[in-house]
């Protein structure tokens, strides 16, 4: 079988789906080309997750990675967030096709993307090399 029961619990029960009006944080990342592409919206209270939501257009490994990541973030705090680390949600999925390992990279980067836009709205300082982005899909288009 390619896929663990986790990923295909999560391709067909996705966690925290949907988006949110009142996000005070959002992060995309994807490519239009490969098809991936992912949303991530955050609520932020106290400097802790207290919702979130995804939005993923893309293969079933990629909405089952993106509803992982979203689990594993939910009431963690922002900094903790940003350590989430793709093999980490291939872990959580009990893993992934070697040719499907780009989508936990982009829930990684979706992710980033959200807690960068929290602290770029915010005036909150980082080091900017936390955020820096590698090749996000296999297409190799970019």
């Amino acid at each position: 079988m390619l896929y663990s029961e986790k990923v295909m619990d999560h391709f067909r029960n996705p966690r925290n789906l949907g988006t949110m009006e009142d996000a005070d944080a959002v992060g995309e990342v994807g490519n239009a080309k490969c098809g991936d592409i992912m949303r991530i919206y955050l609520k932020i209270k106290d400097d802790i997750i207290t919702d979130v939501k995804f939005i993923t257009f893309g293969c079933g490994s990629a909405i089952a990675s993106s509803s992982m990541a979203t689990e594993m973030i939910k009431g963690k705090p922002v900094s903790e967030a940003l350590q989430l680390s793709n093999k980490a949600v291939v872990e959580a999925l009990e893993g992934l096709p070697a040719h499907k390992l780009h989508c936990s990279v982009l829930a990684e980067e979706a992710v980033k993307a959200a807690v960068k836009d929290y602290y770029d709205k915010n005036g909150i300082a980082y080091d900017k090399e936390q955020f820096k982005q590698g090749p996000t899909c296999a297409c190799g288009d970019h």
